[in-house]
């Protein structure tokens, strides 16, 4: 693996709420995935970018991409299901 990717953290997704950004960080966290969350929440604009840009941003090493994607997929899969 190229150590490299694995302290570059890359922009995987942005996440649409809070409820998937904590489900996200609590499933990435159980699997010792590397990853960052960042709210695009402003208190300067009171939130207004989240409305534009959507909740927040998921990054993760670039080798851990791929992984980190289809987790995303399953829980935003298993959210439209219920």
């Amino acid at each position: 693996m190229n150590q490299t990717n694995e302290k570059e953290f890359i922009k995987v997704a942005v996440l649409d709420n809070t409820i998937e950004a904590q489900l996200i960080d609590s499933i990435l966290n159980e699997q010792n995935i590397p990853h960052q969350i960042r709210s695009y929440h402003d208190t300067a604009y009171n939130g207004l970018f989240q409305f534009q840009k959507g909740w927040g941003e998921l990054c993760a090493p670039l080798s851990y991409k791929r992984e980190v994607s289809e987790i995303l997929r399953l829980i935003r899969s298993s959210i439209r299901d219920d």
